[in-house]
């Protein structure tokens, strides 16, 4: 399954990088393509993982916001 995020904060590639690398570090995540231009974010799981864990990955990454959809 592939659940749209939008990732608010993020200015340069070393920002798009640590949000993929920290994203991408839960527990059942397959991919993480996140688009710093428009501040998409597209994860990849077989099964669902709970906003609050991207919501965390996310604050870990740096001081950025997250939303679905």
């Amino acid at each position: 399954m592939i659940t749209h995020y939008t990732v608010t904060g993020m200015s340069c590639e070393h920002c798009r990088h640590h949000v993929t690398t920290e994203v991408g570090s839960i527990p059942g995540v397959q991919t993480v393509a996140v688009d710093l231009a428009s501040g998409g974010m597209d994860v990849t799981s077989a099964a669902p993982v709970p906003f609050e864990a991207i919501q965390a990955a996310v604050h870990e990454a740096g001081d950025y916001e997250v939303q679905p959809g």
